[in-house]
């Protein structure tokens, strides 16, 4: 069984950093399509960043480009999300996801993918609340 835990959030002042970690089980994070989503009270579910089947060119949504870093560890089986700068607008609900492990996937269309496939796993979220 897949499972995905989110850990790293809390409350930070803007401008501040978290790291965010998703550590699998069930899972093996090296070589395949996972990213991170957000979602706040009132929005959809929007895809923060991903990272395709071969770590190259990882997608970015454009607020957080220059401020967010996807990463993983595979030693770890942890996939991780360094956030700096952050904003009030970052304020969500963030949530880990990833995709069965299957052939090659680019950054891109994993993005896609996470957000369309209803194999998709997903986390149980994890609280990031900026304040001024």
């Amino acid at each position: 069984q897949v499972q995905l835990v989110e850990s790293g959030g809390g409350s930070v002042q803007a401008g501040g950093s978290l790291t965010l970690s998703c550590t699998a089980s069930g899972y093996t994070v090296g070589g395949t399509c996972m990213g991170w989503f957000r979602q706040s009270p009132g929005k959809e579910r929007e895809g923060v960043a991903s990272i395709g089947t071969t770590d190259s060119s990882p997608y970015y949504l454009d607020s957080a480009k220059g401020r967010f870093t996807i990463s993983r560890d595979n030693t770890k089986n942890t996939l991780y999300l360094q956030m700096n700068n952050l904003q009030l607008d970052d304020t969500a609900m963030y949530y880990c996801a990833a995709l069965p492990r299957g052939g090659w996937v680019a950054s891109g269309l994993c993005h896609i993918r996470l957000r369309t496939f209803s194999s998709t796993y997903w986390g149980q979220g994890i609280q990031v609340s900026v304040s001024s």
